[in-house]
């Protein structure tokens, strides 16, 4: 993400995830919030991972980055995250897939780098991830 898209998600999302300064100490600022957000969703390394780079505890983690999260939804959803409303746009996207990816049938995808599959039990290969890297 270069600079200037950051600063732009940063002033979106700042006055959802802004917290007041209290006697006893400091909030953690949106910035280091929306940073510590963005490494983990880039990453996927865990709380406890995140708190060397972050300097910021589990435990605060475990509530800020889902928090922030949603204020990313609720800035982007309405320009980025459209979800078709009629049969024909659901044809349209269908038939997007099928032109430029060869994949018919298809009406989304979900990039799977954070997703685990765990496929069940005495299934052979029936359950398998496939990556495709396209450039």
């Amino acid at each position: 993400m270069d600079e200037d898209t950051y600063l732009e998600l940063l002033k979106l999302v700042t006055p959802l995830i802004k917290k007041e300064d209290t006697l006893m100490r400091q909030s953690i600022t949106p910035h280091e919030r929306l940073t510590a957000t963005l490494r983990f969703i880039a990453t996927g390394r865990s709380y406890e991972d995140l708190k060397f780079s972050a300097i910021i505890s589990p435990q605060a983690l475990g509530h800020i980055i889902p928090e922030t999260c949603k204020a990313i939804y609720y800035v982007l959803k309405k320009d980025y995250l459209k979800f078709p409303k009629t049969a024909e746009e659901w044809k349209t996207i269908s038939k997007d897939f099928e032109n430029k990816w060869i994949f018919p049938n298809c009406l989304g995808a979900v990039d799977g780098k954070h997703i685990t599959i765990i496929p069940p039990a005495n299934s052979g290969s029936y359950y398998c991830s496939i990556c495709f890297h396209w450039r």
